[in-house]
């Protein structure tokens, strides 16, 4: 990445449904500018298809808004396309090694760091909320 140039960040979850399309709209509106924002998952399921409701819901409490997302699987050009690969859990983060080559690997890293933002599938609204809050806290680490 050149000086002047945007830093490249790539969120991924599971499915891009609730925590890396959320992850991407809270980098993007803390980074500004100075970010190019892109989220996919690792399973193909929700391809095309909009944020959780539950999650939608959840980042509008916030400010953001997840209205106009649509799924995205991960693929090696979203890889090589970025400088910064956010797992959303140590679950996201080894299927994405095993997607890596010798160029790639070294730009993965878990998105709060040292612990995982839990999957809220299938759990009460709380739990979108609380994800929300865990994504917002670990937002600034990754910015320049």
């Amino acid at each position: 990445m050149s000086a002047g140039w945007p830093r490249r960040l790539l969120t991924v979850c599971l499915g891009n449904h609730c925590r890396s399309p959320l992850a991407a709209a809270v980098l993007a509106k803390v980074g500004g500018p100075a970010v190019e924002i892109r989220s996919a998952g690792i399973r193909d399921r929700w391809v095309g298809k909009p944020a959780h409701p539950a999650m939608v819901t959840a980042a509008a409490a916030r400010g953001y808004d997840l209205t106009a997302h649509r799924g995205a699987h991960i693929t090696h050009d979203l890889l090589e396309w970025s400088d910064l690969v956010l797992a959303m859990d140590t679950s996201n983060l080894t299927d994405l090694r095993s997607l890596t080559d010798e160029r790639t690997v070294a730009k993965l890293a878990l998105y709060l760091g040292d612990r995982d933002v839990p999957d809220p599938w299938g759990k009460p609204e709380e739990a979108f909320t609380a994800v929300v809050a865990l994504i917002e806290d670990g937002a600034t680490q990754h910015l320049p």
